[in-house]
Formats: C-alpha cells, structure tokens, sequence
C-alpha cells in the first residue's frame, strides 16, 4: 500500500504522479467537474481509489479522497468531509461512493 501522508499531500501526488488534474465536486445526484461546466451521473465515472485520513485529535478533520475516472476520461479527485452519509447525496450516489465497494482502499 503506497503511503500517501496527509490529505493535502495525498491531493498533490494524486494530481502531479498519477494524473489526477481535475477537481470534482459532489451534487446530489452528479459529480460536477466545474472548470469544464460538465456534470456526471453515477453511471458515467469510476472509482479508482479511495483515501481515508483521520485526524488525530478532532473528528471534524475526518475526510475521504476519491480519485475518479469518468466516462470520456477526465481524471480527478473528489474530497469529501467524513463519508458521504455525512451530505444529502441520493441513495445511487451513496451506493456508488461506498466504501465497502470492491475497490482498492489506501
């Protein structure tokens, strides 16, 4: 399992080492990829990877890092303050950002 270190760092070399350039926000129903005006429905992006950080002595400093693939090949990441559950996300886009997936957890 490759070390990531802190979020901020993990972002870097998720962008600069592995090309993940873009920066994803979460909507309810969509991923949006702002800088393009482009959004994408659950079915139209993957997970790649994700990254769970834990702060040491405030829960609020919990977050996960997505790394996202969608469908015509815009590679990002998505941060989101401590699980999806935690937002007002539709059940699809829950099921979709799970954890418990069969994805590669770092």
């Amino acid at each position: 399992m490759k070390d990531y270190g802190t979020l901020s760092q993990a972002i870097n070399k998720l962008k600069l080492e592995e090309g993940y350039e873009e920066d994803f926000n979460l909507l309810d129903e969509e991923i949006e990829l702002k800088s393009k005006k482009q959004t994408f429905g659950v079915e139209e992006f993957e997970v790649d990877k994700v990254l769970r950080f834990e702060g040491m002595s405030n829960p609020d400093d919990n977050a996960i890092l997505y790394a996202i693939t969608t469908s015509d090949n815009h590679k990002g990441v998505l941060v989101d303050g401590y699980g999806v559950s935690s937002g007002q996300v539709s059940k699809r886009m829950l099921d979709k950002l799970d954890l418990k997936d069969h994805r590669e957890l770092d």
